[in-house]
């Protein structure tokens, strides 16, 4: 029984090792032998041909286009989550009635699929933009922004952003609310302004869940998929085809599933890149509690 009790917690974690190595760790591996094929995703045999996939990744030029705009698209994403996200989160923290129906507005978005709003805001796009856009007489509001290779980046971030402010207002929410209300007073005190006293005092708090943001918004920009499926489709033109919806199309639509499977080997390997980079670049500034 003692014995039992001293290994107690093994069999507690086993359960989600078990779901993590069956849904993550084989998945991963099962992957990456793929990719060493030649496996068109139907067939019942394939043969192997080491890193001939990965050495056509670095030619081919759809390749070059998808991940130059979905490093634009992760760049953007991430600052401009970062920035709204603390500015408004500092507004709201400052806001004293009606604080319950504020939080509750900004959340709400978080609540639908990327799916529904995507379909949503292709609509507002397509149908409601136009019409309001005749009715002021505006020639540039009066076309569908999404059918515009210059525009359907911008429209495909700003539906992004909409989504997916909410839950990184909601962290920077709680972690102002870990600010020493002393520490802020004593800055005040010593002559700092408010500028001053955000630097050196509120963004040191702010670290861990800057840390947290950063890598989920650098996953949700790299990995880009339902909000552009719903949306644009990857078009016009293929502008706006996400190294994701690549992947899908790759494998799905184009029947090259090692090609495919080698493609998202390379993108997993750069969303741990960037996020070991984050967490390194940015744990010196953290405040030890």
């Amino acid at each position: 029984m003692k014995n039992f009790n001293r290994h107690a917690h093994y069999f507690f974690t086993l359960p989600a090792l078990l779901l993590y190595a069956i849904f993550f760790i084989y998945p991963l591996i099962n992957g990456f032998l793929y990719s060493l094929t030649d496996w068109d995703g139907l067939s019942k045999t394939h043969k192997y041909i080491g890193f001939d996939n990965y050495s056509e990744l670095l030619s081919d030029g759809r390749i070059r286009n998808s991940l130059g705009f979905t490093f634009r698209y992760a760049l953007l994403l991430i600052v401009l989550t970062v920035v709204l996200g603390v500015v408004i989160a500092l507004l709201l923290n400052r806001v004293k009635k009606f604080q319950s129906f504020f939080r509750t507005t900004y959340f709400f978005p978080a609540v639908l699929s990327l799916i529904t709003v995507g379909l949503i805001w292709n609509q507002l796009f397509s149908q409601a933009l136009p019409a309001f856009g005749k009715a002021i007489g505006s020639e540039m509001l009066s076309k569908n922004l999404l059918s515009d290779p210059s525009w359907a980046f911008y429209g495909v971030l700003f539906v992004s952003l909409w989504q997916g402010l909410a839950i990184p207002i909601l962290l920077f929410l709680a972690a102002l609310q870990s600010v020493p209300q002393d520490l802020l007073e004593a800055a005040s005190l010593d002559g700092a302004n408010a500028w001053q006293r955000f630097r050196s005092v509120v963004v040191p708090f702010l670290i861990p869940t800057l840390n947290m943001v950063v890598i989920l918004s650098a996953k949700n920009g790299i990995t880009a998929f339902d909000i552009i499926v719903a949306m644009t489709g990857g078009g016009p033109g293929r502008t706006t085809e996400s190294v994701g919806l690549l992947v899908y199309n790759f494998a799905f639509k184009e029947f090259k599933f090692s090609y495919a499977s080698a493609l998202a080997m390379i993108l997993f390997v750069i969303i741990g890149l960037v996020s070991i980079i984050q967490i390194r670049s940015s744990s010196r500034y953290e405040v030890n509690a």
